[in-house]
């Protein structure tokens, strides 16, 4: 009887023991759904560079490849051509015919930081970006199970891996960590935690010219818990200093690109080279709906039509939709980044790249989550999704230009 009595303590003490070990699901969850949809794109773009033909040359710009599948895919394809550089050679501006200063300083600083350690730019990008990514995973689970429910999360976080871009945030560009900053701040933001956000939303100016649009959201959530606070503490009139310290990130590049180049918009003028110049949003839908000489039925029969145009600019007019929603809604903060995402880069005079764009703007995929809870939203969401990122990862492993 006494040794029984004398076991439990140590019964429980075991129990207790495991439980703490138990991964908790916002962790588990989010990392299950990072690896299987990186293994499912990796797949997909090792098995797309030999089976596929390759015929399209190569862009003009520094791009130094590799015989390694994987690292030539993520590392030595467009724009992840120019970080490189701008890691191993610094910033250019003049006498080159694509300025690299178009390109915010947060990634290459990154990669310049570890490339001690991995021996290679490349390698570093890589790394960076899909850690990166794994962290938006992770916080975009807990923000969402957070604020709205688990079962949300689940979806809302798969949904945003399987989106049909959502390759890029394995390869060296800025999506991952754009996410993963605006989300964090966001976050945080949300818990009231305000002095944390302090630190990604000023990475979030210094990562990307939109990453602005982290002031709006910031405002917007802080007029919200001023309003409908309900016997809990309101916030702080100091938490204001968030949104507004976010523009530190961009005015630092400024100051840099002013001392080196002497031109603080250098990446502002640099853009043009790209053909983005400030332009209304109707002019550019003017241009796509011109008709063909021929007219359209000539032109669809032919294959003349402009089909990458006419996709971005589908993606746009989703995405516009799920903000007018949010907006509708009352969801101000979530609609202010939604709407202004969408509409800051769809006025840049050019509707490539926009489907790119749309991928980083994540209270969209909250709306869409919540949606999912109707059986048949989230088979279509899937079944769409899950072929086109396919089809675009096949195509970008390829060199074809996707976004």
């Amino acid at each position: 009887m006494d040794a029984k009595l004398d076991s439990t303590p140590l019964t429980e003490t075991i129990f207790n023991r495991l439980t703490a070990l138990t991964v908790p699901r916002w962790l588990w969850l989010p990392t299950l759904v990072f690896v299987a949809t990186r293994l499912g794109v990796l797949l997909v773009a090792y098995l797309a560079v030999p089976l596929l033909l390759d015929s399209v040359a190569p862009p003009p710009y520094h791009l130094r490849g590799t015989e390694n599948i994987l690292l030539d895919v993520f590392a030595s394809r467009w724009d992840t051509g120019f970080y490189i550089s701008i890691v191993e050679e610094g910033y250019k501006f003049e006498g080159v015919p694509l300025p690299s200063v178009a390109f915010f300083p947060l990634l290459p600083l990154l990669m310049a930081a570890i490339t001690p350690l991995t021996g290679d730019a490349a390698v570093s990008g890589i790394i960076i970006s899909n850690l990166a990514l794994w962290g938006t995973a992770v916080f975009f689970y807990r923000l969402v199970a957070e604020n709205y429910a688990e079962k949300v999360a689940d979806r809302a976080v798969w949904y945003l891996l399987i989106f049909p871009l959502a390759f890029y945030g394995s390869a060296i560009y800025t999506e991952s960590l754009f996410l993963l900053t605006t989300i964090a701040a966001y976050y945080f933001a949300r818990r009231g935690q305000w002095r944390y956000s302090v630190p990604f939303a000023v990475a979030a100016t210094l990562c990307r010219l939109v990453g602005l649009i982290i002031v709006p959201l910031l405002l917007l959530e802080w007029w919200r818990q001023w309003q409908t606070y309900e016997g809990w503490e309101r916030p702080s009139r100091w938490a204001l200093l968030v949104p507004v310290s976010a523009p530190l990130g961009l005015a630092s590049y400024m100051v840099y690109l002013w001392y080196i180049f002497d031109d603080a918009l250098a990446f502002a003028n640099a853009s043009a080279a790209w053909g983005r110049v400030p332009q209304s949003p109707f002019v550019t839908i003017a241009d796509l709906l011109q008709r063909p000489s021929l007219g359209w039925m000539h032109a669809f029969a032919s294959g003349q039509i402009h089909f990458d145009n006419w996709i971005d600019f589908s993606f746009v007019l989703v995405f516009l939709t799920l903000g007018v929603v949010l907006l509708i809604k009352g969801r101000y903060a979530e609609a202010a980044f939604v709407l202004l995402g969408v509409m800051i880069p769809f006025s840049s005079g050019l509707l490539m790249s926009q489907r790119r764009y749309m991928w980083v703007l994540f209270p969209a995929f909250i709306l869409l989550a919540e949606w999912g809870e109707h059986p048949w939203v989230d088979k279509v969401i899937t079944a769409v999704s899950l072929p086109l990122l396919a089809l675009f990862t096949a195509l970008y492993a390829n060199g074809y230009w996707v976004a």
